[in-house]
């Protein structure tokens, strides 16, 4: 990579964010992490530019649930992936967010690569229609 990638994490499980950051980290990536969703729309807000994807836990126990933040991270094209083990009573939402999903326990790895290559997709999307 000719630059660091940054990960926005969001996941109110300290175990499993810390596993997430090490995986990011082991991968070259910086990060920047969230258990509530008015932190991630923080973080959203001052280093959207910053921010090459994002990892989000659907539902955040007490704090909440991901959606506002997933619009926010489409307001301003950040790609991102979904990491969670609560689907219930939400896949209709779900399903409209179009984003790839892993459900609990998935390998964090695969997780924080299919967030990777969300972003490099993007990018190749870009500079294809660029070229074209």
């Amino acid at each position: 990579m000719t630059r660091d990638f940054c990960i926005l994490l969001v996941e109110d499980e300290p175990l499993i964010l810390m596993d997430l950051e090490y995986a990011a980290q082991q991968r070259g990536c910086d990060t920047l992490i969230a258990s509530k969703p008015a932190i991630a729309s923080k973080l959203i807000e001052f280093c959207k530019d910053r921010i090459d994807a994002a990892v989000l836990d659907i539902d955040l126990g007490k704090g909440g649930n991901c959606f506002e933040v997933i619009a926010e991270l489409k307001r301003h094209g950040i790609p991102f992936v979904l990491h969670s083990g609560s689907t219930a009573g939400n896949e209709h939402a779900i399903a409209e967010v179009g984003a790839p999903i892993f459900a609990k326990p998935a390998p964090i790895a695969s997780v924080i690569d299919a967030a990777l290559a969300c972003r490099l997709s993007e990018h190749e999307a870009r500079d294809m229609q660029a070229a074209g």
